[in-house]
């Protein structure tokens, strides 16, 4: 079997596939609560705290040099932190309900009843009485 026919064989296979579009999906909706955080949620916090932009917020340990260009500013960026932070919580927050509603799909699942077997077909149970007349026969 030929490398090419085996990466095929690899690719083709449902759960690389499903796999593939979850990355994607997920990749998505990274760029989604990204914004949302940056656009939406950061900048009313940030006007109820005095004005702040979370993004700018930072302690810098070595300021830049305006005289010469080879020194840059050095800073912790804690503000982007709390973004990256708050990000993060809204993902796990989403995948946790998500886990949750399908956690609650299988248990409503598995509560259903199972249904009845079915009923003998006719051929069955003429088989079936047959049998009992011959078990009830004495032997000899």
């Amino acid at each position: 079997m030929g490398l090419f026919s085996e990466f095929k064989e690899f690719i083709s296979r449902g759960n690389v596939v499903d796999l593939a579009v979850g990355v994607i999906i997920g990749a998505a909706f990274g760029k989604i609560v990204t914004s949302l955080v940056e656009q939406v949620v950061m900048p009313p916090i940030g006007l109820a705290l005095g004005r702040v932009d979370f993004s700018r917020l930072k302690w810098v340990l070595a300021p830049e040099d305006p005289a010469t260009d080879a020194v840059e500013e050095v800073a912790i960026q804690y503000g982007a932190f709390i973004n990256t932070l708050i990000q993060f919580l809204i993902v796990a927050a989403v995948i946790f309900l998500m886990v949750k509603a399908i956690n609650k799909l299988r248990r409503e699942k598995a509560a259903e009843p199972d249904p009845a077997p079915a009923a003998p077909t006719p051929t069955e149970a003429l088989l079936a009485e047959i049998r009992d007349e011959l078990r009830a026969r004495p032997r000899g």
